[in-house]
């Protein structure tokens, strides 16, 4: 009786070792603490959508990695986060292939004026082979790997002046970010431009230390650029689009399991996030117009082939190539 009491004893601490040891090492393996950033604001769909995808990674690897957001800059400006992936500060970052291109200058051809029709066109390009050519020439490079592609928006003209071809343009103080990219369309039309610090546009425009700027309705809208401008001109020159990069040192670590859990979550944060931006979107020319804005469609074509004729895809180490290729992608 004794016997079976003791040995009933023994059992008994066996087995509540044997838990503590499992929740120990299950501890243990919770503990991978990732880091994911961006510089978009919290209310931003980028930014609820990479909260989703933070959650979902830690459900679907069963808590064995637990996935940090740290939105609007936190952990620095966009330049400073895609170095971090490199110095082991950051894990995960959404990012624009601008950036990208500074590692692999052929992968921002993307940024080339007209490259894509819309965002549909934007969206079958990621599942295409000249996509993965070109992801994989940048993870050759950086050592980093782009998991997922988010549509940004259409980037748009506002302006004080009517606009209604490429040489209506001519000689129009316009704001657009120092980006050679961005830059190409409105100086192949003659513009004026000028690179002032996103925070001051509103203050420039409405001084009229600028007459235009560029940028996609949804950020017109929420800077409320509407309030200092009399017309949206729908030159749709660039599809503007964000990439989920995960670091190197991270990718490489993951099991291949792992890896298609982290790539899953990050395509379906980038639909997500896709789908809310092409609503809002949709509302806002009506939006415009209800504000007494006057919204002008142009001839993109005139606007594409004067890009073409005046801007060299090698000035900024892009391969003409591979634009031929984008555009034949249904």
């Amino acid at each position: 009786m004794e016997e079976k009491s003791v040995l009933k004893k023994m059992t008994m601490m066996l087995a509540v070792s044997a838990a503590a040891m499992f929740a120990t090492t299950q501890a243990g393996m919770a503990q991978t603490k990732l880091k994911w950033a961006h510089v978009y604001e919290t209310s931003e769909p980028f930014h609820t959508a990479s909260v989703w995808a933070a959650q979902e990674i830690g459900k679907r690897t069963k808590g064995r990695y637990a996935v940090d957001v740290y939105p609007a800059s936190q952990l620095g400006k966009e330049a400073d986060i895609n170095q971090g992936l490199s110095l082991g500060s950051v894990d995960i970052i959404i990012s624009g292939s601008s950036f990208a291109a500074k590692s692999f200058p052929p992968i921002g051809v993307t940024y080339y004026p007209y490259t894509f029709r819309d965002a549909d066109h934007l969206l079958a390009y990621t599942k295409s082979d000249i996509f993965k050519e070109l992801a994989k020439g940048y993870e050759d490079k950086s050592g980093h790997h782009i998991v997922a592609v988010t549509y940004y928006g259409v980037r748009q003209t506002s302006s004080n002046k009517p606009i209604k071809s490429c040489a209506d343009l001519k000689g129009l103080k316009m704001r657009v970010p120092d980006v050679p990219a961005y830059l190409a369309m409105p100086r192949a039309c003659g513009a004026n431009t000028a690179p002032i610090a996103f925070a001051e546009v509103y203050l420039a425009l409405q001084n009229g230390t600028v007459e235009a700027q560029e940028n996609p309705l949804t950020t017109i809208e929420a800077k409320k650029f509407y309030e200092v401008q009399k017309h949206i001109v729908l030159t749709g020159h660039i599809v503007d689009h964000l990439n989920t990069v995960v670091a190197g040192a991270l990718w490489k670590k993951l099991s291949d399991e792992d890896k298609k859990i982290f790539t899953d979550v990050a395509q379906e944060a980038a639909a997500k996030a896709t789908a809310e931006i092409k609503q809002n979107e949709a509302k806002l020319v009506a939006f415009f117009k209800e504000k007494g804005l006057t919204v002008t469609e142009v001839d993109k074509n005139e606007f594409r082939d004067t890009v073409l004729k005046n801007v060299a895809f090698e000035t900024f180490g892009y391969r003409k190539a591979d634009w031929e290729r984008i555009q034949e992608v249904k």
